[in-house]
């Protein structure tokens, strides 16, 4: 039997994790990896299952004298870039759905756009509180490491390695204490507090900068991706539309003439070194093609699209079909070229994502009758992604909808520590049990 339950305090939250019920956290309900819209089918079973919906739990925020943002329950993106903005701070990870909290963004381990200059938002998490199966608050700090008792531990942190410079791997970190819940999914326990550092609030510019259409070309675009690197410090952000996203734009609001375009987020103070040292440097790009955007305009794009092309499959009745790939900057060009491939298939598509860091969403967008196609490149896609050793889901988890896919990353080294750590930290198999620690023949 399915039951559906909100969840408004500390103490409902924790009597609940005591009856040991099998159970799905969620509040926001913005997760690109999680079919919310089917939530009945994924997780009805024949015993009792719970739909704990968090949304109702009391949020507080507070700016420590450090810098660091405390923040108390189910704080969205938004909420903490206005409170910061008052404090003459912000936040150094912005997804693009700022509606989404940021104790699920932990658990997802997710990076967002500011991830270029900044990292991805496990590497800002200095604390977190969260319950345990016995329904008791445990405080976990990034200064601590994990537990090395851990028998399978050093081969899994041995694997991981390879993955040190991409956002995420295809399994969670597992070397700071905070990692049993940073990309865990909510598979270990119930995140209710965590604390983050910010940076302090500088004036930035915004440029626009148009592309040939990468279908035709990417020899532009490859040469950006490399000599953007040089400028981590100075380029908050380095972000990619392709001419087909803009199309779901009303015509009035695409800035883009038909072509492909990159926006930047730079630091005011090295403007003037960006432009003479990158942005002039970069032979093909037409100086009529540059221009600056207003800060408004600019988030209002990048935001108004990746919502847009949700909007479409909804209206479509059609789960997402999108990618979350990255790769090393080095195969930038094969990811181009898998990409490319797909455009062949006759099902309309479009391209967008995080270019600085190679890291670009492909979204199918299938009628009913195409899914199947669409399922099948994808399977394609995911082979040569094992083979490039690139990360398949770089920020937005596993969830449900992209668990057909994971298995081909992983080795007796990951589930052998999955198995080991439910054991631990979830012996009643109570958090998400259908999460990828648990897929089916690993446990």
């Amino acid at each position: 039997m399915l039951i559906k339950k909100a969840i408004r305090t500390i103490n409902e939250l924790k009597e609940h994790i005591k009856t040991h019920s099998p159970s799905f956290y969620y509040s926001s309900q913005t997760s690109t990896v999680i079919p919310y819209d089917k939530l009945e089918q994924v997780f009805s079973a024949d015993k009792d299952f719970t739909l704990c919906d968090l949304s109702q739990m009391p949020t507080k925020m507070t700016l420590k004298e450090n810098g660091n943002l405390h923040m108390l329950g189910g704080v969205s993106w938004k909420e903490a870039r206005e409170y910061l903005k008052t404090q003459g701070r912000t936040i150094m990870t912005a997804p693009t759905e700022e509606l989404a909290l940021i104790s699920a963004g932990a658990a997802t381990s997710c990076t967002g756009e500011r991830c270029f200059k900044f990292g991805n938002l496990r590497s800002q998490i200095v604390m977190l509180k969260y319950i345990n199966h016995k329904g008791e608050e445990k405080t976990l700090l990034k200064e601590n490491e994990i537990d090395k008792s851990l028998k399978h531990l050093k081969t899994y942190q041995e694997d991981y390695s390879h993955y040190q410079d991409y956002k995420n791997a295809p399994y969670p970190r597992f070397e700071k204490e905070i990692d049993l819940m940073v990309g865990t999914e909510g598979q270990l326990g119930v995140i209710t507090e965590i604390e983050i550092e910010t940076t302090e609030d500088v004036n930035v510019n915004h440029l626009f900068m148009l592309l040939p259409k990468w279908e035709d070309n990417t020899k532009l675009h490859l040469e950006v991706a490399k000599k953007v690197q040089a400028f981590r410090d100075e380029i908050i952000l380095c972000e990619f539309i392709d001419s087909n996203a803009f199309s779901f734009l009303k015509e009035e609001d695409r800035p883009n003439n038909g072509k492909d375009a990159l926006f930047f987020e730079i630091i005011s103070d090295s403007f003037e070194n960006i432009y003479e040292k990158f942005i002039c440097d970069i032979e093909g790009v037409d100086e009529n093609e540059i221009f600056e955007l207003t800060a408004t305009k600019f988030h209002a794009l990048r935001a108004s699209i990746p919502r847009a092309v949700f909007e479409e499959n909804s209206k479509m009745g059609v789960t997402k079909m999108g990618t979350d790939v990255q790769v090393s900057i080095d195969n930038f060009e094969a990811l181009f070229d898998i990409y490319k491939s797909f455009t062949k298939i006759g099902v309309r598509y479009n391209l967008f994502g995080h270019f600085g860091d190679a890291h670009l969403h492909f979204n199918f967008m299938p009628t009913d009758s195409d899914v199947k196609t669409c399922q099948k490149e994808f399977e394609k896609l995911y082979k040569k992604v094992v083979e490039l050793k690139g990360s398949p889901f770089a920020e937005h988890g596993i969830g449900i909808i992209k668990q057909k896919y994971i298995t081909d990353f992983w080795n007796d080294n990951q589930t052998n520590l999955f198995k080991e750590l439910k054991s631990v930290h979830d012996p009643h198999n109570q958090f998400f049990p259908q999460g990828f620690m648990t897929l089916e023949g690993l446990l």
